[in-house]
């Protein structure tokens, strides 16, 4: 008791005082740089990554979205493999800028400004278990914490087919591996991330294929369809706009995986704020595994829905030097992205919601403060090689990582931590230059509103002034998105509680 009360003293002596900016004389110990000054870069540098998207420019996205969203219904009806009625999850940035937990090595290196202006990473379910009223076991056997194989004989006990018949043993077994029987004699069917991503990026690009045969004025232009690891990155060419989407296929499940119950007993940040049946509405399976597992079998957890519902409650301030910390570590972490990436900064920022008080972080006027806080933990993990998932505690995200590794890593590190402000410099300017120049697409022919009964200017501008509210007022916002293959001509976002 004692021990709390102590800490509890400490954490008041040194928060600043509500309401109080960073006077002009106080600096940062290790850097000496003022952090006034830091606070007024962190600012400027946010004001750089706030890319300015008009009317145009939100017509443009939801042109992209539209087309990415009927290539998937089509993908859907070429062998009935995926749900009729589906439900994606759209989380603005691509897979590269850590927005959902998968490793990094085996994607190809795009940059923002040359190959894209603006990205995404599409969620797309090829499996659902849902309508489950209990937490959720997963067989982890042979898996390190937070990774699973997947018997599909799960889905089919769910909904009480029989494995001879034509249930989802029967339209997935060619994206399974050898099957293993269980203890009765029966044989299990494990769904393989890889050959299921094979699978996609093949149906997808046929599906472009077909469509490239007969293009339609009005279209975006498909600039690019790379397969890299398990994510099918494709480049779209929208009006003035390069769009970048990462769609991964994935499973989804409804409930809470058993192995994270533990973390629900816990005190946490957002207790209070949101509710928790917000917090554990589902979760997924990504198609990546981890260093040490089987790559053909075994699939990672992501909570990336619960994160979604988790950014409500976290502040301005927090997120502003969050955003600023990613680009200061970018160039020197990523450089051998087995090592770090920025998923793992991500966590760092879950961690200390629950660590410091919400009147220190809800202070927006010090992100200088949290900034160097991110800094400080992220060098501690690399030096202590320990990194624990904020929803699965047990999984050190770090652990494979050698003693060589974490040193020159945290040796990249001490150098931006020395020299805050240069770093920032250096982040501005590289910003500027690619919101500066980005490379126009090449415009696409406007459709003839006049020869297609359904097309409605009025509608499109009104969606448009959404779709610019959600990318200008809500940065790092993420969208559910239901859709039916057979009527993509509907909006179909979700954002937050919030119909569109």
């Amino acid at each position: 008791m004692r021990s709390a009360d102590a800490r509890a003293m400490a954490v008041r002596a040194l928060s600043p005082r509500l309401g109080s900016a960073p006077g002009a004389g106080l600096l940062d110990f290790r850097s000496g740089a003022r952090l006034r000054e830091l606070q007024r870069l962190i600012a400027e540098l946010g004001a750089h990554e706030q890319r300015e998207h008009d009317d145009q420019r939100a017509l443009e996205l939801h042109t992209a979205k539209d087309f990415i969203f009927s290539v998937l219904g089509m993908v859907q009806k070429l062998d009935q493999k995926l749900p009729v009625a589906n439900e994606y999850l759209l989380l603005s940035g691509g897979v590269r800028e850590g927005v959902v937990d998968m490793d990094l090595d085996e994607l190809s290196v795009y940059a923002r400004g040359t190959d894209y202006n603006v990205d995404f990473t599409l969620l797309v379910p090829a499996l659902k278990l849902h309508d489950r009223n209990q937490p959720v076991t997963l067989d982890m056997r042979h898996s390190v914490p937070g990774h699973s194989w997947l018997s599909l004989r799960l889905f089919d006990e769910e909904a009480n087919i029989s494995l001879s018949h034509e249930g989802t043993v029967g339209r997935w077994k060619d994206c399974c591996t050898d099957t293993e029987p269980d203890v009765s004699g029966v044989n299990n069917y494990f769904f393989s991330p890889t050959l299921v991503s094979d699978w996609f990026h093949e149906a997808v690009g046929s599906v472009l294929r077909e469509l490239g045969r007969k293009p339609q004025r009005g279209t975006p232009r498909v600039e690019k369809l790379e397969h890299s690891g398990t994510v099918t990155s494709i480049v779209l060419a929208a009006g003035g706009s390069r769009v970048l989407y990462d769609v991964v296929p994935v499973v989804s499940f409804k409930g809470w995986p058993a192995v994270a119950q533990g973390w629900l007993m816990e005190n946490h940040f957002w207790d209070g704020k949101i509710t928790e049946e917000e917090v554990i509405s589902g979760f997924y399976l990504l198609p990546t595994c981890s260093p040490v597992g089987c790559k053909e079998k075994e699939w990672r957890l992501s909570f990336a829905r619960s994160e979604v519902q988790l950014k409500k409650c976290i502040s301005g301030g927090l997120m502003q030097a969050f955003q600023a910390c990613k680009a200061l570590i970018s160039k020197l972490l990523l450089s051998r992205p087995k090592a770090v990436s920025p998923y793992h900064l991500r966590s760092l920022m879950l961690w200390a919601c629950d660590r410091l008080p919400h009147t220190y972080l809800a202070q927006e006027d010090h992100s200088a403060h949290f900034l160097l806080g991110l800094l400080d933990d992220l060098q501690h993990c690399l030096v202590n090689k320990a990194c624990p998932n904020y929803f699965i505690p047990q999984r050190n995200m770090l652990e494979h990582l050698s003693d060589s590794a974490a040193i020159l890593h945290a040796r990249r590190l001490s150098s931006v931590r020395s020299d805050p402000a240069e770093h920032l410099r250096s982040a501005i300017q590289c910003s500027s230059v690619s919101t500066t120049h980005l490379p126009q697409a090449t415009p696409t022919t406007p459709s003839d509103s006049a020869s297609d009964p359904t097309s409605d200017s009025s509608h499109d501008h009104r969606l448009a002034q959404k779709l610019q509210q959600l990318v200008t007022e809500n940065p790092g916002k993420s969208i559910s998105v239901f859709i039916n293959p057979d009527d993509v001509t509907r909006p179909h976002f979700r954002i937050d509680d919030k119909f569109f």
